[in-house]
């Protein structure tokens, strides 16, 4: 009698734990099978797939960036705007996942999406930039999981906007092997921001408004073209975070704003920083070389306080993964004695090891301040 409920046990044990292994893989089979809700940035509720395998990146050109290096991988990504490659190729993106290069391009024309060749990559999302109406219509119309992100929902700043990517992707990637991952690294990377933005604050609290520098931002340059930041762009928050004066600050239109040489030299700055999403480097304002500009009698050209901004996974002048070192670089070129004991190299090296787990060589880190000129190809030029 003891050896038959010996055996009625066994089996009954082994029916449970059978059930249970059935009822788990059935229902890691129903997570990876079923969608979740995600609330994108326009306030849209977005039906999602919980198991994402294949990502395309339309206008929002950052992101490709920030999803490579959060999720450690650009596996999944398989097809990214022209702006974005671009600065990929010609940027520490390519060397550290040159995985991102085989992404394709050729569903964008300018701002336009191509839906057949986009179809073709079969991607289970699409995150595009949440104020383009028109995309978005394209996009949804066609069937497509369509996710709009914001850069300019939080008065264009960096460290909030980036905090505020990284929210929503974590909730469109919830169900990724990754998301620990992702989860992780975004936490350290917000800390450290907020640690560098509180210790550059304290520091340049005190200066008065004739102490700060007046500098200009040279957002788009050609000789045709010139673009500038004005109040409601990204480089009024740079200007404001690192102690600064935005000498464009009167001119209020959203995103960049047209101006010319005439202006500038009534502006008269002490700096000009000039982003990546132009080719154009110091040394063109310095010699001339673009169109009839003659920049010589401007302050910042004559003091050869002339600077290209960083361009670390992507484009430094956005939100994304370098913010917190590119604030740095701003705080020490603007006030080299104030922020003398700070070591951009030692800086840059641990942040990218410590959060990332990526280990930068010297000739990285250098490349980063001493970014290509290609890097801002196919955007305005």
């Amino acid at each position: 009698m003891k050896k038959l409920l010996s055996v009625v046990l066994v089996l009954t044990m082994c029916a449970s734990l059978g059930a249970c292994a059935n009822s788990s893989q059935s229902a890691t089979a129903a997570n990876e099978n079923g969608t979740h809700i995600v609330v994108d940035h326009g306030g849209n509720q977005v039906e999602v797939p919980n198991k994402i395998e294949r990502i395309v990146v339309s206008d929002i050109f950052p992101i490709p960036a920030v999803l490579s290096v959060f999720f450690n991988s650009a596996d999944k990504i398989v097809g990214v705007a022209p702006t974005s490659y671009s600065a990929a190729k010609n940027s520490l993106l390519s060397q550290i996942y040159p995985e991102i290069l085989n992404a394709k391009t050729d569903f964008m024309n300018g701002n336009t999406i191509n839906v057949e060749e986009l179809m073709k990559l079969n991607p289970d999302v699409v995150f595009y930039s949440e104020n383009n109406n028109e995309q978005k219509e394209v996009l949804t119309k066609a069937g497509f999981c369509a996710i709009g992100i914001s850069a300019n929902g939080w008065g264009y700043d960096c460290i909030e906007t980036l905090n505020q990517w990284l929210k929503t992707l974590t909730e469109v990637f919830k169900y990724s092997d990754n998301i620990k991952v992702l989860t992780d690294r975004s936490d350290k990377a917000q800390k450290k921001s907020n640690e560098i933005y509180a210790m550059i604050k304290g520091r340049i609290s005190k200066l008065t408004n004739e102490e700060k520098k007046r500098v200009f931002f040279l957002f788009q340059y050609n000789d045709s073209t010139m673009m500038t930041s004005g109040k409601n762009f990204f480089g009024q928050w740079w200007a404001d975070a690192s102690g600064c004066l935005n000498v464009a600050e009167e001119l209020a239109k959203d995103n960049s704003v047209a101006t010319n040489l005439e202006q500038v030299y009534a502006w008269n700055p002490d700096m000009i920083f000039i982003t990546n999403f132009t080719t154009a480097l110091p040394k063109d304002l310095y010699e001339n070389t673009v169109g009839t500009y003659d920049w010589s009698e401007v302050k910042a050209v004559k003091d050869k306080e002339v600077y290209k901004l960083p361009l670390g996974m992507y484009r430094t002048y956005t939100p994304g993964i370098d913010t917190p070192i590119t604030l740095l670089w701003f705080a020490k070129t603007a006030y080299p004695e104030m922020f003398e004991d700070v070591d951009l190299v030692k800086e840059t090296r641990a942040y990218y090891q410590d959060i990332f787990g990526i280990q930068l060589s010297d000739e990285q880190i250098k490349s980063i301040y001493n970014p290509d000129a290609n890097a801002g190809r196919t955007y305005f030029n």
